[in-house]
């Protein structure tokens, strides 16, 4: 990963929708070098797709809660079993185990407090293996979806 990489990352991040041909005038390459990086990049995961993002409060997720989950066990069978279960509820945007306790914080977006209320007692809570659930409500997204920060990588770092 060298400097070239890295910029072209950072306009990635930015703008994932640019052509080659522009992501290219943008790093200071011809188009065939840039398109053979960024295919490396690709290859080599560092790059893990391209979307949209989207403004949740337009999509009609007025509502977005963070709840942390502990659970009963922590064998490899009770936090497989867990983790799928949180696969399965799209609802759940955003999950991570984390070391310590609470196990698991997840972000939760739904259409209001009613909406999160049922989806709390019908799915939540019966998911395999919790031992308790906390919930806390965002009251204001202050960043969101933030590039990584490329340019304070030294010379030689990888990702």
């Amino acid at each position: 990963m060298d400097s070239i990489d890295r910029k072209i990352l950072a306009e990635l991040q930015l703008d994932g929708r640019l052509s080659l041909t522009e992501l290219a005038e943008r790093v200071n390459l011809s188009l065939s070098p840039c398109h053979r990086r960024v295919r490396a990049l690709e290859q080599s995961g560092a790059i893990t797709g391209y979307r949209a993002s989207l403004d949740p409060a337009k999509m009609g997720f007025n509502f977005v809660a963070i709840v942390f989950a502990t659970l009963k066990e922590g064998d490899k069978k009770a936090v497989s079993a867990f983790e799928i279960a949180v696969e399965e509820i799209p609802q759940i945007v955003l999950a991570q185990r984390l070391f310590g306790d609470p196990d698991y914080l997840m972000h939760v977006v739904t259409r209001d407090l009613s909406a999160f209320q049922k989806l709390y007692d019908e799915k939540l809570s019966a998911m395999p293996g919790v031992q308790h659930l906390r919930s806390t409500l965002v009251m204001k997204t202050v960043v969101q979806d933030r590039p990584f920060p490329l340019e304070s990588l030294k010379q030689g770092q990888t990702l």
